[in-house]
């Protein structure tokens, strides 16, 4: 928005008036925002991109998983008829923003929002999300804000040109195989270049010309189920080894794999897989820092504006209707509450930053004990600034939590093992009892545990083809069987040969459960 620049308020005193907004009121407002969080708060964000959206728009937004450019897929369509009917029956609410991590950084806001709701907006996306975007090392290490959004260009519309060169229904099927395969198409622990317009234009090139150049339909619909397609050059008896070698085996990321080394997969269709993957990978900060960045926005927006009611540039009518909005958004039930759903990301996110900035100023001789590295030092921001550049949710509350939130937040660890007839408390509000307590909390952000940790182990090209996965279980917990045999089948569609999902102890290499799924037909 700098486009405009800054005009005098409508009254002396408040940037504005009453509810309703217009693109002059909204860039003196983000004018005032922006001169709080980089002056006051030390923010480092992107450039900001604000643009005002309809109602639908918003759940269009949240069909396409809040991307701006993406591919067309039934997936959507499907989810916007549901978030519509449930809007439109007043079963639930809409957000009021979506934000892009992008550079420039995309805010998307309603124009049903009053001008108030507008200032809070902006202040929480388009500078806390913002700035957590740009300054979290999971977010510098996976994503590349400067390339994404031409790279969703690319992918929809090579998504629209393989639709109508090879049909709505093939792309589709492609499509949905990939997609339920998302949560395993991402690598975890390894580096991987980010995604390059460039690159990806001429790679995708490349591949459509070497289809072309090397298809032979008559070799194709005659070869045997056990011809050697990417046979190795080995001796026999290093071949597993040597075989397992090359394959790259294990491999975390299975759509990768996929990708690489299906035998049958057309050239195009590899590169629906890659933009599927591309786009999951791009997520994947997101999912382990919900509580961090929603806390960092919450933080950010609800600093932003007691600052601009304690200088007089918002009213006091204006003030209550923020702390309203912003009441709801952190309230967070009781465990016996019919509404209790879980711990709310931006209730215990908001209360831990509101907590270090306490321990910064105001620190109790029990923070001193426990916080020793900051306690008192007078920098709250800075030590804010810090944390949200370096930890994820994990790590976040295992270095973070207090003793005084776990109190104010009433909890307790409880041992519920299937075998026992009754709960047994654990841990309970003492030094063991909050380091236990912290730790578990801490486990139940990690996403190795809350995400099943499926590989690739095996792959016999040279036989018949056989691709073989392997679940590593963990506190028994095996994966629910309905819904793993439907996903088997959109591997082995992919693959194109038999498939095996081996469930394995992680701690007796025990196997527990064997699934299967013949070859997909070709």
């Amino acid at each position: 928005m700098s486009e405009y620049s800054l005009r005098s308020p409508p009254t002396p005193g408040t940037l504005f008036e009453g509810p309703d907004w217009d693109f002059t009121k909204l860039q003196i407002v983000h004018d005032a925002i922006q001169k709080i969080a980089i002056d006051e708060l030390g923010l480092d964000p992107y450039p900001t991109q604000i643009e005002v959206i309809t109602s639908e728009q918003m759940l269009d937004g949240y069909a396409s998983t809040g991307l701006p450019l993406m591919y067309r897929h039934w997936s959507f369509g499907k989810r916007f008829a549901y978030e519509e009917t449930m809007y439109r029956k007043g079963l639930k609410g809409l957000a009021y923003e979506i934000v892009i991590n992008s550079n420039p950084c995309i805010c998307y806001i309603m124009e049903e929002n009053t001008m108030i709701m507008q200032t809070l907006v902006m202040a929480h996306a388009a500078f806390g999300h913002n700035h957590f975007f740009k300054n979290n090392y999971l977010f510098r290490q996976w994503t590349d804000a400067e390339g994404v959004l031409d790279y969703l260009t690319f992918a929809r519309d090579f998504v629209a040109r393989c639709e109508e060169m090879y049909g709505v229904d093939q792309v589709e099927q492609v499509l949905d195989a990939a997609h339920a395969l998302m949560d395993q198409g991402v690598h975890r622990y390894t580096k991987r270049p980010k995604p390059n317009l460039v690159e990806e234009r001429l790679r995708a090139e490349k591949r459509r010309q070497h289809f072309e150049n090397t298809y032979d339909d008559l070799w194709r619909r005659t070869l045997p189920a056990t011809a050697g397609f990417f046979d190795l050059d080995t001796d026999d008896t290093d071949a597993p080894r040597e075989e397992k070698k090359r394959l790259g085996v294990p491999e975390e990321n299975i759509l990768y794999f996929i990708e690489k080394r299906s035998p049958l997969l057309q050239e195009w269709q590899r590169e629906l897989i890659r933009i599927v993957r591309m786009i999951s990978q791009y997520f994947y900060p997101q999912k382990q820092t919900k509580v961090m960045n929603e806390g960092c926005a919450t933080f950010v927006h609800y600093e932003i504006l007691n600052r601009m009611f304690q200088t007089g540039l918002i009213s006091e009518g204006a003030f209550m209707e923020f702390l309203h909005s912003h009441t709801n958004v952190v309230f967070q039930p009781e465990f016996d509450d019919r509404r209790y759903g879980g711990i709310n990301p931006y209730a215990l996110g908001f209360a831990m930053m509101q907590d270090i900035q306490r321990i910064a100023t105001e620190p109790t001789e029990e923070d001193r004990l426990w916080f020793p590295e900051f306690a008192g030092n007078g920098d709250a921001y800075g030590t804010l600034r810090d944390a949200w550049a370096n930890y994820r949710d994990e790590s976040f509350i295992l270095q973070f939590l207090s003793p005084k939130l776990m109190r104010d937040f009433r909890l307790f660890k409880v041992i519920d093992d299937a075998e026992e007839e009754d709960l047994q408390v654990d841990a309970i509000h003492d030094e063991r009892g909050y380091r236990e307590i912290r730790r578990a909390l801490s486990r139940h952000y990690d996403l190795a545990r809350r995400e099943p940790d499926i590989q690739v182990t095996d792959a016999d090209l040279s036989g018949d083809r056989t691709l073989t996965l392997t679940h590593t279980v963990h506190d028994s917990v095996l994966l629910d069987q309905r819904s793993s045999a439907e996903v088997l089948k959109q591997i082995a569609y992919l693959w194109k040969y038999r498939v095996v999902l081996r469930e394995v102890d992680a701690r007796t290499d025990e196997v527990l459960n064997v699934q299967e799924v013949p070859a997909a037909a070709r």
